[in-house]
Parts: structure tokens; C-alpha cells; sequence
């Protein structure tokens, strides 16, 4: 295919276990939590939301996946596998459907690409661990501010005025990151654009202040590959 010559080499292998592309179209989804698990995906162009179901019925989204993320890989190696979480599009594209069997079959056969397989799936754990660390100790306000920094990680470009975040999220999106209320996130971002620590241009945030949510929530400075939104 065109794009081809620009993945990586394992995305390369993967893609040669793919059974089909799928047009995805944005409200859709590629599977719903508790769905019998049939197929990976690659996503080659688009955004998909990874979220799950909370037990009194609220989203909480955990990932937000781009142009070569893999989702519904936690259901590889197990017995009647189900998927574990949503995988809604909110952006068209297109993604790689892979048959959880032939890639099972493939990565037993390839012991380079699984062991890269599996160097994936662990720094992908550390990252889900890490978000629900700062979900749990935080709080309301640690949870949104630490969004925001993740959000920084993944969709930050440096300008003069400060980090511009490349993508569009309601603060009903942003709630569904934090685990909270819609009006408590609303609440918060008042607070924050009252400060001066960010401002909203065409539904876009600008963090003026990257420092202050740092300090706010005693950041670690984990590395970027584990403090991100992806």
C-alpha cells in the first residue's frame, strides 16, 4: 500500500497478517466492551477513543489512538476472548483488520516481531498504569490537570504564547478523560482560563502555564512515551 514505505518495520509485519481494510466512519465502532473478539486493528488514518464503562454507567476514555496504534490487543492468547473496552471512531479514516488467530499463528512463527510485540504491550500497560495513578490520588483537579499535560505530550506544538493542543475536545470529552462530571470539568477550566494558565481559541486549549499543572500535581517527570493520551 502507499503508506507503505513509512511504517515501522513491526507495523510492516503486522500489516502482512491483515485480512481486510475497513472504511471507519466516525460515530461508529470497530467493537464494544464485552463483544466477542474476532479481529486486532491498525489504525492507518483517523482517530479512534479506547473507553470503558464505569459500574453506575460512566465513560471513562483512556485512549485517544492515531494514525498506526494498534487497539483490541488485550484479547490475543486467551480463551473465548471478549474485548475489554469501546473503540468508537471520532475521526473517518481507514484502519487494518487483523483475524486474532493468524496473528496469533504469526507471532509464534516470528520471534523478532514478538518480542517487539511484547516491548509494546508492556510500555502500553506502564502508560494505562500511570493514567490510573493519576486518576486515584489526585482527584477532580488532578485528574483534569493531568490530562492536560498528557494531552500536551501527544497533541502539544510550542508557539510564542504557549503549547497549543492540535485537537478539538467538549468538556464533556474532557470529563470523560478525568472520570468526572461534565459541570465539574466546565467548573475547573473557568478557573484555569481565570488564572491565565490556558485559553480556548476555536475550541482548541492553549496551556500558557505547563509548569503550574506540573506543580499542581507533583509530576514526575515521567518520560513522554509513558505520560501521553495515546
Amino acid at each position: 500500500m502507499a503508506n507503505q514505505q513509512s511504517l515501522t518495520h513491526e507495523i510492516s509485519e503486522l500489516m502482512k497478517a491483515s485480512d481486510k481494510i475497513i472504511k471507519s466512519k466516525k460515530g461508529t465502532y470497530l467493537f464494544r466492551e464485552g463483544q466477542e473478539a474476532k479481529e486486532m486493528y491498525i489504525i492507518l488514518s483517523g482517530k479512534v477513543q479506547i473507553s470503558k464503562m464505569n459500574a453506575e454507567g460512566k465513560e471513562l476514555n483512556l485512549r485517544l489512538c492515531k494514525e498506526y496504534d494498534i487497539v483490541g490487543e488485550l484479547t490475543l492468547f486467551t480463551v473465548g476472548p471478549r474485548y475489554l473496552f469501546n473503540a468508537k471512531v471520532v475521526e473517518g479514516g481507514e484502519v487494518a483488520a487483523i483475524n486474532i488467530e493468524n496473528l496469533e499463528q504469526t507471532l509464534f512463527n516470528n520471534s523478532e516481531l514478538a518480542y517487539q510485540f511484547l516491548k509494546w504491550m508492556n510500555n502500553h500497560i506502564r502508560r494505562t498504569i500511570t493514567k490510573f495513578r493519576d486518576l486515584v490520588l489526585h482527584g477532580k483537579k488532578g485528574a483534569l490537570y493531568s490530562t492536560l499535560i498528557r494531552l500536551s505530550n501527544s497533541y502539544g506544538v510550542l508557539k510564542e504564547d504557549g503549547t497549543h493542543i492540535n485537537v478539538t475536545l467538549t468538556n464533556q470529552e474532557l470529563a470523560n478523560y478525568c472520570g468526572t462530571a461534565r459541570e465539574s470539568v466546565s467548573r475547573m477550566i473557568g478557573e484555569l482560563r481565570d488564572r491565565g494558565i490556558i485559553s480556548i481559541d476555536r475550541k482548541r486549549i492553549i496551556i500558557h502555564d505547563l509548569d503550574y499543572l506540573k506543580r499542581e500535581i507533583a509530576c514526575e517527570n515521567c518520560p513522554v512515551e509513558f505520560c501521553n493520551i495515546d
